[in-house]
């Protein structure tokens, strides 16, 4: 994997992180494997979200969020720090983020009372995605530009999640609020990412 195709992450660099990362490196597990992780985290935060009474299955599901992201980050570091990855690396790099993220979408949307939301948001996200890597396979740097890249709507969701738990009475209209303005930011974010590689062709081609 190119530098230029990695999110880039401030986490990566801290002392905990690389620790982490060293002790999942002496094991068996691979960075494949722990993609495929984060799929996992996200049935079981889905599962705490719809099926559980509050505030602990909101609560749950802000966890769940949060280890996702965490497996989001270290396959990356254990197939490049670790020299681990493979040559199917690529695929299991994209496709759990996208099954994690329409998971966690869809599930507001259904919690929040309007399950067209959640698929719209999915839908949106799963855009943001398109027009990143489409960026990358026309040779440019992938674009991990926001406002609303993966991990800032994950982490509004996470703090959705624990407002809603914390405010029962204004439940469904926090996470309606979280939902309209993920779906917002990641229309916005495709608008900027796509307007970005136009730019970027242009000059280019000199045009």
């Amino acid at each position: 994997m190119k530098e230029t195709d990695r999110r880039p992450i401030a986490a990566r660099s801290s002392a905990w992180a690389k620790t982490v990362t060293r002790a999942l490196v002496r094991t068996s597990i691979t960075p494949n494997q722990i993609s495929c992780a984060s799929v996992l985290f996200a049935l079981a935060g889905v599962a705490a979200l719809l099926m559980l009474a509050d505030p602990f299955g909101k609560l749950l599901c802000a966890v769940a969020i949060v280890l996702r992201l965490l497996c989001n980050m270290f396959d990356g570091m254990v197939a490049v720090e670790g020299g681990k990855g493979s040559p199917a690396g690529a695929l299991f790099n994209e496709i759990p983020d996208r099954l994690a993220d329409s998971l966690f979408l869809v599930a507001l949307g259904y919690a929040a009372g309007l399950p067209w939301l959640g698929w719209l948001c999915a839908l949106l996200a799963a855009l943001t995605a398109y027009v990143r890597v489409l960026g990358g396979s026309l040779g440019l740097a992938q674009d991990f530009r926001g406002p609303m890249a993966k991990p800032h709507r994950m982490w509004l969701l996470v703090a959705t999640l624990l407002l809603a738990a914390l405010l029962p009475s204004w439940s469904r209209e926090l996470l309606l609020g979280g939902a309209l303005v993920i779906a917002a930011g990641s229309a916005l974010t495709c608008i900027t990412r796509s307007r970005a590689i136009a730019l970027l062709l242009r000059a280019g081609s000199g045009a």
